[in-house]
């Protein structure tokens, strides 16, 4: 059998790199046919060397492309939309990764989804370019990979609710008063996960959880008051299904982002595969479940009600995070402007319409502007 066709976009980064090293160890199912990746220009080469995909971009190279390389933003939809790719794996960060996504589901792609952004910026759209172009979106996020899991076959009407779990980031237990003067060096120390410096910093406010839900909303087709979130601070449980007779299911793996990367990619199917420690459920436990503490994080309060408020209020919620984040990792804001920045936005421009992917992206304009602008 042919081998299938996958681009990764953003395969420099913390999840492409990941599925690269899936697909090394998979050579016989899957072949690389694009790459991708921001500005990590030396990274890249040794990619295109280890994997010689027929087709290389680097949205941002100043100069430092090989020959044959193709640049700008356009180059995410162009790998996205190969006839020789079947599966675009998109690790995009941010909206940067919305047209890619939406044009793979026109071309009618599997996109294996670790850019969780597409959905909370653009989850009708996303949904529509399914339905109108035949692709599907499978996802790569630990969470919603074992819902999908968990559900299996069943039928949605099955499901009484969703329970999405979060490691409570390096935060949990910290005081108003020590967030107060958290340094980046602290947000950047996540307890259980090796993640790219964005997520990470979204993992230490649980705007990321916000994200998720706001994810799991359009992936799953519940509506926000059957999605719930517990803290779970030993990231082995991953999420959990409850259905309307009761039971529940849930799926659970030592915290590896390789498992869920090889299950997008080969979904409903499992392939035997070795990257993934054994489980051991005496040495990982205690278990522990906490409930969130929604006054300390805000973020994830915010994010639902964007979510629940529609038009264009993720877009808006989404675009002041990232932009505030921004800003803190280069050193100009504090941890807790963060959630100021996302709530100043919210309420100054929640209400603006978002039905076109044109009305989307100038929701998003203005919120970043929004915020540069806050401080």
């Amino acid at each position: 059998m042919k081998p299938r066709g996958i681009a990764i976009l953003g395969s420099t980064g913390s999840v492409g790199t990941t599925a690269l090293r899936v697909v090394a160890r998979h050579r016989g199912k899957f072949g690389v046919t694009a790459l991708t990746a921001h500005s990590n220009a030396r990274l890249l080469g040794e990619q295109e060397d280890a994997f010689a995909p027929a087709y290389v971009g680097l949205v941002n190279g100043n100069g430092s492309r090989r020959k044959g390389w193709q640049s700008g933003s356009q180059c995410l939809v162009e790998a996205a939309t190969r006839s020789d790719t079947d599966i675009v794996l998109n690790a995009v960060v941010g909206a940067a990764g919305v047209d890619a996504t939406l044009a793979a589901l026109h071309a009618g792609k599997r996109v294996a989804l670790a850019n969780k952004e597409t959905l909370v910026v653009a989850g009708a759209l996303a949904n529509e370019a399914c339905r109108s172009g035949g692709g599907e979106i499978v996802p790569v996020d630990s969470e919603h990979s074992a819902i999908l899991q968990c559900i299996a076959s069943r039928p949605h009407s099955e499901v009484r609710r969703i329970i999405l779990t979060a490691s409570g980031g390096p935060f949990r237990g910290w005081s108003k008063d020590q967030l107060d003067s958290a340094t980046l060096e602290d947000a950047l120390r996540h307890p259980t996960w090796k993640m790219g410096r964005k997520i990470t910093i979204d993992s230490a406010t649980l705007a990321n959880k916000a994200l998720e839900v706001i994810e799991a909303h359009f992936l799953f087709g519940l509506p926000y008051d059957r999605i719930d979130v517990v803290v779970h601070p030993q990231s082995i449980v991953h999420s959990f299904v409850e259905f309307v007779d009761g039971s529940v299911v849930a799926q659970m793996s030592v915290p590896s982002m390789e498992l869920p990367v090889l299950y997008a990619l080969t979904h409903p199917e499992r392939v035997a595969d070795d990257g993934v420690s054994p489980f051991d459920p005496v040495g990982l436990s205690p278990f522990t479940f906490e409930p969130v503490d929604h006054a300390r994080f805000p973020a994830l309060r915010l994010g639902i009600e964007a979510g629940r408020k529609g038009g264009a209020a993720p877009a808006v919620f989404n675009a002041a995070n990232e932009q505030a984040v921004a800003l803190f990792l280069a050193g100009t804001i504090m941890f807790s402007d963060i959630t100021r920045a996302i709530e100043s936005s919210f309420r100054e421009l929640g209400s603006l319409a978002g039905s076109t992917r044109d009305d989307l992206f100038a929701a998003d304009s203005r919120a970043r502007q929004h915020v540069r602008e806050l401080f």
